[in-house]
């Protein structure tokens, strides 16, 4: 009841630490697209039946875009704690386009701006990793 989406992002990265972040990039990719598109159909389905355009009992998208943030990430802690506090600014803060992607249709707008949100700390992440 409390913090559901950042719970649900801290999941998302002790699995990375402990399980998914020994995967192959491409055994990951295949995880991420399924988690995207049951993401996609379920939040679209959930939405209308509670006639809400972005309920919060809806969490797989903060997953989907914790995943997105840890792609490529090394699973050392440091790596994966600082993906996870940039994942949940980009998503609270919701920099530009970030706002914009919440108004597309249902479950598109669900999943999408958590997705650029992963993206734009996974880059950082990145450029982080490149630089220390």
């Amino acid at each position: 009841p409390v913090a559901p989406g950042t719970f649900a992002s801290l999941i998302a990265a002790l699995l990375y630490k402990f399980f998914l972040g020994n995967w192959g990039w491409g055994l990951y990719a295949r995880l991420w697209l399924v988690v995207f598109f049951v993401g996609l159909v379920s939040s679209t389905l959930f939405s209308r039946e509670l006639r809400q355009k972005d309920p919060g009992k809806i969490v797989i998208d903060e997953v989907c875009g914790q995943m997105t943030a840890l792609f490529l990430v090394p699973s050392s802690w440091i790596a994966i704690l600082i993906s996870f506090f940039l994942f949940r600014l980009f998503d609270v803060a919701k920099p530009y386009p970030i706002r914009k992607l919440e108004r597309l249709e249902e479950g598109l707008g669900i999943m999408a701006d958590d997705v650029l949100a992963g993206v734009y700390a996974g880059i950082l992440v990145h450029v982080y990793l490149i630089l220390k």
